[in-house]
């Protein structure tokens, strides 16, 4: 058992508000006091730590941890007589009289009460709140905050709360804590129990290294967490939660640097040469020069292929920037090397689409004859990529798509060729590297769309492509432009690579909002691209978040668009519900031209690329992300033909209206992503939980980017110096990041 001790329990201590306040007396402070569940508290029964389970708090400690929204300001005390016309101040008064009355204006109730002090009355109001009628008596004394209004010599009470003055000092007394409640937990029994706990503040470990928090000049975690419920000053209360905030960005950083550090001591990659005669003859014969990002990005990848750590990068690029030319120059690094090479998808449309464009980009092209890559022997394939191809190129390639579709045999056989290294380059779902599926030497891993994985799952399906105790360099690539702040969170354990430019030719898409009005101009205008053998994407929103919702307004707009705007015009519908082979031939029908106008949902936001599709029309696009909308958009435009985006929508709220203002104005990914940072917030931008990482408790990334930056130069300072957290300062802080990290980092108790 821990050893108690002895102290003044911040008597003296100077922490900000604590003279105001009780239990500043000695006390004997046990550390295992911190995590005694809260019915050791006088008065609080199973019902109770029940109902504050709700709110996360179940022991002493929790209740340190469980910070108010805001503070009641009543250090601004004044007399009635002393009140200015609309100041905003606190009140001692005494009720003399009380009454109810509804006004016709609007149904609104107001309770009033004639209230006095020695140098004056004054009537306080408060609207809808009838109850009070019954509970305030003539004669109480109240401590009340509100707004004065000298016309009518009219206190409006602000406060939610109904302050006794026999509750004076706790409730009434300097800056006081708002907390979040729920219904049986009352902001007032939340203060009374944190009074009550407040001197256990000074057992609570300081996970930053003094070094640290005197360089930065931080105050201690004991006095910032206390000063966050009961600070002297607003500057005060700042103070501590920048302190709080940096401590939660720097737990992150140094988590996810110590664990990438770890990750490239224990595993071990497949160290690549330099690019030879594949890679360079694929440059080549390219109708296109690599816009300089896309250079850049090479070189980045070249470096990392030749170290023995496995590569770990992120690739960022707006829609059509040229992310996947980039990924093949990955692979073919892998593949003349004599290893092979894995492409990716979330959707086994994307990976199809995938496996289309790699026929294409790699027509003819040869891998390289023994020697000339210094890697393992060619072979020559059964099945080329293309019958014939260049000249001199050697072997032809063999690319492998791992459909759905396969039947059983033609699965188990194709998988024995990956198996035995006949194949190059295998395109599918992550089915690819799951159990059962082996691979020769695997180089190279693609993963697109890596945005909708977490931390944990990054971890699970790099550790699957294992073989042979080498692991694959990993590209991960996202065309859903990533701010700077969210990029050192949800991949700060990934190199990042940014794709920012556009190739030359590549015409914006024009986009405009569309009011109803104007709707049947619209059909009008998409009719006539139609006519010049131009094709029409028509998305409706997710219902709800139900895909079967979706498939049914899918099915009924396509139903009527037949009947009435595009009779005579052939359509499709594509949606989530449909099969995964009925979808392929949707989609191959359209890319063939079979299709002119394909109702569908958000399914084909992501990776369909049909160069003559040139509109988009989006209905009730006020329902959509800025991130939605932004892919959606870029499924046209990928052609010769000048391209439209009709935006249709009745936005209710702020948030909408910004959303579409965004869309019409800017084609710019990158602008796009960090105003849906500022709109939406870190937690709701991908829609999925990152697993693997801790929660955010203060920090908000649109608002402390300068934090998150200071604590990622920080953490990589601490980690340069001690990659396995072993040194005796940094023993707490190792501790305190097992912990946030919910156990997937229980590695550091291994090295």
């Amino acid at each position: 058992m821990a050893k108690a001790r002895c102290l003044v329990a911040f008597a003296g201590s100077g922490l900000p508000g604590s003279q105001d306040h009780p239990h500043t007396s000695k006390q004997c402070l046990n550390p295992d006091e911190l995590a005694e569940p809260l019915t050791t508290l006088p008065g609080v029964g199973p019902a109770l730590a029940a109902a504050a389970g709700k709110l996360g708090l179940s022991t002493k400690g929790d209740l340190l941890f469980h910070f108010p929204r805001r503070h009641e300001d009543y250090t601004s005390r004044r007399r009635i007589g002393e009140l200015k016309w609309g100041e905003e101040a606190t009140v001692a008064c005494r009720v003399e009289r009380v009454s109810l009355k509804r006004t016709r204006r609007r149904n609104l109730r107001l309770v009033q009460a004639m209230v006095r002090d020695e140098t004056g009355n004054m009537q306080a109001v408060w609207f809808n709140q009838d109850y009070l009628a019954d509970v305030l008596k003539p004669g109480e004394e109240l401590f009340l905050r509100g707004t004065y209004d000298g016309r009518a010599n009219t206190f409006r009470v602000i406060s939610h709360e109904l302050m006794r003055r026999e509750g004076a000092g706790l409730h009434t007394t300097g800056l006081v804590p708002v907390y979040p409640t729920t219904e049986k937990i009352s902001v007032k029994r939340l203060r009374g129990w944190l009074a009550r706990v407040r001197h256990l503040a000074a057992l609570l470990p300081d996970p930053l290294p003094a070094r640290v928090r005197a360089g930065l000049g931080l105050a201690a975690r004991a006095d910032a967490v206390l000063t966050m419920h009961f600070p002297a000053a607003p500057a005060d209360y700042r103070q501590a939660e920048r302190r709080l905030i940096f401590e939660e960005l720097f737990l992150m950083q140094v988590g996810l640097l110590a664990r990438r550090r770890h990750l490239e001591k224990v595993r071990r990659g497949v160290r690549l040469g330099p690019p030879g005669a594949l890679t360079q003859a694929f440059l080549e014969a390219l109708p296109f020069h690599l816009t300089p990002d896309q250079q850049k990005v090479c070189r980045e990848i070249s470096a990392d292929l030749g170290q023995p750590a496995p590569m770990q990068r992120l690739l960022q690029g707006d829609v059509g920037s040229g992310k996947t030319v980039v990924a093949v120059y990955a692979m073919l690094r892998a593949v003349e090397q004599g290893c092979q090479a894995v492409i990716m998808a979330p959707t086994e449309v994307l990976a199809e689409q995938h496996y289309f464009n790699l026929e294409r980009m790699l027509a003819g092209a040869g891998r390289s004859t023994p020697g000339e890559g210094g890697g393992m022997p060619a072979r020559e394939h059964e099945t080329p990529v293309h019958e014939g191809g260049g000249e001199n190129r050697g072997p032809e390639l063999r690319l492998a798509f791992l459909s759905s579709r396969l039947k059983a045999g033609e699965r188990a056989a194709l998988l024995a060729e990956i198996a035995a290294g006949e194949v190059d380059i295998a395109v599918g779902t992550h089915s690819l590297i799951q159990e059962g599926v082996g691979f020769a030497r695997l180089g190279v891993v693609v993963v697109d769309e890596q945005h909708l994985f977490g931390v944990s799952q990054r971890d699970q399906l790099t550790g699957r492509a294992t073989r042979r105790g080498l692991t694959p360099h990993v590209l991960h690539m996202t065309a859903t432009p990533i701010p700077r702040t969210l990029a050192l969170t949800l991949y700060g354990d990934l190199e990042v690579s940014t794709i920012r430019t556009m190739p030359p030719g590549r015409r914006p898409v024009r986009t405009w909002q569309v009011g109803e009005e104007k709707r049947a101009g619209a059909y009008r205008f998409i009719r006539g691209k139609l006519d010049e053998g131009r094709q029409c994407y028509v998305v409706c929103p997710l219902i709800e978040e139900s895909e079967v919702l979706a498939a049914r307004a899918v099915e009924s707009e396509a139903a009527r668009l037949e009947q009435d705007e595009f009779r005579g015009y052939r359509l499709g519908i594509l949606h989530g519900q449909l099969p995964p082979e009925e979808k392929q031939q949707i989609m191959q029908r359209f890319t063939a031209g079979g299709i002119q106008v394909l109702v569908t949902t958000t399914v084909v936001g992501v990776g369909v690329d049909v160069p003559n599709a040139t509109v988009m029309m989006i209905e009730e696009a006020d329902r959509f992300g800025l991130a939605q909308l932004h892919q959606l958009r870029g499924r046209v435009g990928r052609g010769e033909h000048e391209s439209y985006c009709l935006l249709f929508g009745d936005p209710k709220t702020e948030p909408a209206r910004r959303r579409l203002e965004a869309v019409a104005s800017t084609a710019d990914g990158f602008a796009l992503a960090e105003l849906d940072l500022e709109i939406r917030g870190e937690g709701q931008l991908f829609g999925v939980r990152q697993s693997g990482l801790p929660d955010l408790r203060l920090a908000q990334l649109s608002r402390d980017r300068e934090l998150l930056y200071l604590a990622r130069r920080q953490a990589a300072e601490l980690v340069a110096e001690d990659p396995q957290l072993s040194h005796r300062e940094n023993a707490i802080l190792r501790d305190e990041i097992e912990r946030v990290f919910g156990g997937t980092m229980e590695w550091l108790h291994k090295i």
